[in-house]
């Protein structure tokens, strides 16, 4: 199949258009222009414990509401919504036929709802072989689902323009050169294909069903450590683990009292050792055991600051050394959003009309302001873990996961484009996920800053005018 190329003029795009908006009689915009919803990275379907979606009675009330609606509305599902890549025993046409056959329900609601208002889906990278063949838009035409083969669109919004996109052409893992090619595998296939999909294959061997939430874990730099954790609160034997947590609760502890017997060692500074056992003996048997560790602590941290000195000095002499060739890249994943600030910077400039740069695939719902236009990510429907640094110690930190159900809600007002953010209630998963261990040493931790429930990009007439005045 020959590569898709998207154009971005206004007069080239796809779908319904949208009537220009006016103001009614108590200022408000009217809304017989169109309102347009967008939702993304559900990543619905995959091997064995993947096909499960914790969300789905969320999304059928989400489609049952718009079912009703009687708003002119077009729904955006912004790439991912089903995750193909992680089907490995089936292939082409036969991915849809799964779908449907596990699924029956959700496509039922999509085509009631698909009677009413127009829904319009984009692949992403883990379904891209939508665009791979064009018998996928005859099977989601009979349920009242629009499968544009594209990479992005556009879309009016009164006088202006949202450009819609999944995102994952700004990822070097995950671009294609050759969108719609079902040959073209990029790195991150591989990852999902024989990392994702087995975690979903052997996730129920495990002595908590965890390992199938890999997918939710981003960015991928952050897997290894977020295995280590689930391997020390989920599966090491829990005689081991109650063996090591009195060791690492007081490692923070354990080292500054073995900074203070060295400088003792050498003289600097004399170590009250009374003062500090009769301290602890005030606690009776407890105190003493407490005491014990951490005597044996600070002989394990002395011989760590033994062993770590050097080794640190040629492992940075290592790492400099690597960086020189550019072998690998070192640089952790600091700001994923960068990308798609550049990107949408490059759409703004090229068509001045454009209010809204929307896009998902980093699973980071956001909304980001850039000269009077707005840069939103979709966010996920899939789980989200947070990482959490424990109260103490040298414990592993704990992921804490969470939902949230984004919605956005984009339409034309008299002073702008509205950009409007709305999450589905979901139960606390950290109450099921979590064990009384990880909830209990994170506790007080610092939530993760919101997001403004309502944005404008103003009208740039309206402002100028607003600025004369």
């Amino acid at each position: 199949m020959p590569q898709r190329e998207h154009d971005e003029t206004m007069g080239e795009a796809q779908g319904s258009s949208a009537h220009d908006g006016h103001a009614n009689d108590d200022g408000s915009a009217s809304h017989d222009g169109t309102v347009y919803y967008a939702i993304s990275d559900l990543h619905i379907g995959g091997d064995e414990q993947l096909e499960h979606v914790e969300f789905l009675d969320e999304l059928l009330a989400f489609l049952r509401r718009l079912e009703a609606t009687d708003e002119n509305v077009e729904l955006v599902i912004n790439g991912d919504a089903f995750g193909l890549w992680e089907f490995t025993t089936l292939e082409g046409i036969e991915k849809f036929d799964a779908l449907v056959e596990r699924y029956p329900d959700l496509f039922e609601q999509l085509r009631a709802t698909g009677e009413n208002v127009q829904i319009t889906l984009l692949p992403g990278n883990h379904d891209q072989e939508l665009a791979a063949y064009d018998a996928y838009v005859d099977r989601f035409a009979e349920y009242n689902v629009d499968l544009v083969q594209e990479q992005s669109i556009t879309r009016p919004v009164g006088d202006r323009a949202i450009h819609f996109e999944h995102g994952n052409q700004r990822d070097p893992n995950n671009r294609f050169e050759d969108f719609g090619n079902p040959y073209e595998k990029p790195l991150g296939y591989y990852y999902n294909t024989l990392v994702t999909s087995r975690a979903g294959q052997v996730s129920a061997r495990g002595r908590r069903n965890w390992l199938k939430d890999i997918q939710a874990v981003t960015p991928t730099e952050r897997v290894p450590v977020w295995f280590l954790s689930k391997y020390f609160y989920n599966e090491m034997h829990p005689l081991l683990r109650y063996a090591a947590v009195p060791f690492l609760l007081l490692f923070n502890l354990s080292a500054i009292v073995a900074i203070a017997v060295g400088l003792d060692l050498v003289g600097v500074w004399s170590l009250p050792t009374g003062t500090v056992e009769g301290a602890f003996e005030r606690f009776g048997s407890a105190g003493a055991f407490a005491f014990s560790v951490l005597a044996i602590n600070v002989a394990i941290v002395g011989i760590l600051v033994l062993v770590w000195v050097p080794l640190r000095f040629i492992l940075q002499d290592f790492k400099r050394t690597i960086h020189r060739f550019g072998l690998v890249e070192t640089e952790f994943t600091v700001d994923p959003n960068k990308p798609y600030r550049a990107a949408a910077t490059d759409v703004f400039e090229a068509h001045p009309e454009t209010a809204v740069f929307c896009y998902g695939h980093t699973h980071r719902p956001a909304v980001d302001e850039h000269d009077g236009r707005l840069i939103v990510n979709t966010g996920t429907w899939l789980k989200r873990f947070h990482r959490r640094p424990v109260i103490a110690g040298l414990l592993p930190p704990v992921f804490h996961p969470t939902f949230r159900l984004s919605i956005v809600r984009i339409t034309g007002e008299n002073d702008g484009v509205a950009v409007e953010y709305e999450t589905m209630d979901k139960p606390d998963p950290a109450r099921t996920d979590l064990t009384f261990t990880e909830r209990l040493l994170t506790v007080g931790r610092v939530p993760d800053p919101t997001i403004p429930d309502r944005v404008v990009a103003a009208d740039t007439q309206t402002a100028s005018t607003s600025a004369d005045e």
